[in-house]
């Protein structure tokens, strides 16, 4: 009876499951269309002009250098997070006092600032290093401002649910020192949120556009400012064939962050079973 009655569905479910693929479909049909027109011969003739790769081709000629200009800048994002967030999340984990929340509001402000305010404040101090503001590594601070508080969190919030303290303690009475219960302690156990905010800094160094239209010159273009170039200055299949090569790049890092996201909470859920089945078997182990 109970099987047959969970097994029958109400209206209430089936209006929901309308609503959400109504407005799923709302959302994707405007990126799907786009991602035809970079395939379609021509788009104001539609599907019946042939499809064609010479828009895809014609992005990676004209736009190959943004694209590699933006690969190396999230990925040397990525490193500067890596070696700033991780230190810097252990230490406001397990140094808990005003101090550290202090520097924790600060290093977190970045997110509630818009990337436009970002950009100016780095103008009016940088601005007038004239070498610097014209490299790409101007761009690259104003994205670790940005991603680093991403990279903080991830890793935070794993430490704080392991209570790193403990396991630390237990490895010094054991004899360990600082460095060697932070490399086979600390780093092994942040793994999972090390992972997951690297691929959010990844994705949001990839994606940043407001921020890098503001920092940018002619020659350090990235992937989004190349994007609205294109849709601005070359035809409509061009800049929606870039839109493709946009989405071939930022899908997969997105889809690994919910996979992270699923692994993580399936590991928070055998995480007790295996914390209760503990002191069961060592009371059943034989002296």
């Amino acid at each position: 009876m109970l099987r047959g009655g969970t097994s029958r569905r109400g209206w209430g479910f089936w209006a929901q499951l309308a609503f959400t693929l109504l407005v799923c479909t709302f959302l994707i049909l405007p990126a799907v269309l786009s991602m035809l027109a970079g395939v379609t011969a021509n788009f104001f003739q539609g599907l019946s002009s042939g499809l064609t790769l010479k828009w895809v081709v014609q992005v990676f000629e004209l736009y190959s250098d943004t694209l590699l200009l933006t690969l190396g800048i999230a990925l040397a994002c990525l490193l500067v997070t890596l070696l700033i967030g991780v230190p810097a999340a252990y230490v406001l984990t397990v140094r808990q006092s005003w101090l550290t929340r202090l520097v924790e509001e600060v290093v977190t402000l970045p997110v509630a600032i818009p990337g436009l305010a970002i950009a100016l404040a780095l103008l009016l101090t940088y601005g007038g290093f004239g070498d610097f503001r014209q490299s790409w590594a101007f761009i690259l601070v104003g994205h670790v401002l940005y991603t680093l508080p991403f990279m903080l969190r991830a890793v935070m919030a794993v430490l704080a649910s392991i209570d790193i303290r403990t396991l630390e303690e237990g490895a010094a009475s054991l004899g360990a020192g600082f460095w060697t219960r932070f490399f086979t302690v600390v780093l092994p156990n942040a793994k999972s949120g090390i992972l997951a905010g690297s691929l959010m800094v990844v994705t949001l160094s990839i994606g940043e556009f407001n921020l890098t239209w503001m920092l940018h010159t002619p020659l350090t273009k990235t992937l989004p400012v190349g994007l609205a170039d294109s849709y601005a200055s070359m035809r409509l299949e061009v800049g929606s064939a870039y839109t493709l090569v946009f989405f071939v790049m930022i899908v997969p890092l997105l889809v690994a962050i919910q996979a992270m996201a699923r692994l993580e909470r399936r590991a928070k859920r055998t995480r007790p079973l295996r914390e209760e089945a503990l002191p069961q078997a060592v009371a059943e182990t034989p002296r």
